[in-house]
Formats: structure tokens, sequence, C-alpha cells
């Protein structure tokens, strides 16, 4: 099968719904989803290990900010397109800047509601979260809507910032066909079919990588308990 038929479509829909309101770590959420997507669509399953495979052989996001680094900086609009900058976070309190997919990915979905529902936590320590993602700014309205999230989803759009960091990648040609009943080239504004590695840095008022998530596996992400207690010892640095 090289596509997804709407009653496959339909069971990916039903298998998101049960992840998302599952209990359980973010990481076993992922981790249901992933079985249950491959049950549906097996070549989709098998062609994204093929991926990580390669990735992981070309050290794949192994060269992104690593703790002790500087944060490259940043200016990307938001989805109203306001302007916002590193510095200008940074002045409020510590950061987890995150990079997802897009609003498509239902592991990217299940990630930013976890985010969302930790928020309360993460604020109580002064801490913030910015989200960055290749989409156009409809789209990363369309991902701030669903999730309620309340930080910033921006675009960075052609993966630049991405780029500069060493996260963005090329998709292939066998992921771009099985994919290819998502209109990708509308999502981005191009049809280059690149996205960033998911990755997550937590940064300090001082502009310092403190932490980092970082997996050429777009299914597995840092678990929501290491990025609290990430941002929590940023704060207290800070």
């Amino acid at each position: 099968m090289t596509s997804l038929s709407p009653a496959d479509a339909e069971q990916l829909r039903l298998a998101f719904r049960r992840c998302r309101d599952m209990d359980g770590t973010l990481n076993e959420q992922l981790r249901a989803y992933a079985d249950a997507s491959r049950e549906v669509f097996p070549a989709y399953g098998e062609a994204v290990d093929r991926l990580v495979a390669r990735l992981d052989g070309n050290g794949g996001g192994a060269t992104a900010p690593r703790p002790g680094d500087v944060m490259p900086p940043f200016m990307l609009p938001d989805d109203a397109g306001r302007l916002v900058a590193l510095p200008a976070l940074l002045a409020r309190g510590p950061l987890a800047v995150m990079f997802f997919r897009g609003h498509w990915c239902p592991y990217c979905r299940l990630n930013v509601r976890a985010v969302v529902q930790a928020l309360d936590r993460i604020k109580a320590m002064g801490a913030q979260v910015v989200a960055i993602m290749p989409e156009t700014q409809e789209y990363t309205g369309q991902l701030k809507a669903e999730s309620g999230a309340p930080f910033p989803i921006l675009t960075d759009l052609d993966n630049g910032y991405a780029l500069s960091l060493n996260l963005a990648i090329w998709l292939g040609a066998e992921i771009q066909q099985l994919l290819s009943y998502q209109d990708m080239a509308k999502f981005h504004g191009n049809d280059g079919w690149m996205l960033p590695i998911p990755a997550v840095f937590v940064v300090g008022r001082d502009g310092i990588v403190k932490a980092r998530f970082v997996d050429p596996d777009f299914r597995k992400r840092m678990e929501i308990d290491d990025l609290i207690e990430a941002l929590e010892s940023a704060s207290r640095e800070n």
C-alpha cells in the first residue's frame, strides 16, 4: 500500500483519540499510537524505521546545540505575524525551545497537549515554552487553536532556523510517497519535504543551553517530568 485509504485514516483518527485520552506518560501514549499506526499502515512504520536508521547512521541532530553551548538567537513570526525573538523571551525567564514537525503530525499533537497540561507547573517556577514549526501561520494557528496552547508557536519557513542548528532533514522519496495524502506543499509554502527533527532545548536566562533532547526517531519525545526537572534546574541557576 502506498497511501492511506479513507477507512484507514478514520482508524488512525480513532487510535489517536484513544491514545490521547489514556492514562500514562507522554511516551507511553506515543508508543501506543506508534503500535496502532503500524497495525493500520505497516508500510509507513517500516519506512520510518528505515528513515531513523539512515538518520542515526548520519548522526542526525548530533551536532545541534549541547548543554553549555550558547543557544543561537532567532526572530520568527507567531501565528498573528508578530516577530518573537529569543532574547526578549529569555528576559522573562528560562525557556524550553521546542521543535515540532507540524499540525498534521499526531505525535506532535500528543506532545503539545502534554506540555499544555503541564503549563501550570512550568509557569509556577517562572519558566516558559516556545514552539517552532516549518508551517505557515495558518497552520501554526490551527495547532494553537486545537491544543489550546497559550505559548507562542512560531513559523520557521523553509526550516531556516532548524537548518542553522543542524536539525532539518529531508524525508526522502519513500516517505514522501507514503505521506502524499498530506498537502505538505500547502502547509509549508514549498514542496521541499524538509522537516525538523523534533527537539527540546532548555535555555537559561543567560542564553546557555542547560539540557536538550534530540532523537531522530520522531516517535520519541522528551518526557514531561524530564522537561519540568530541566526547567526547574535552569530556574534555580538564574
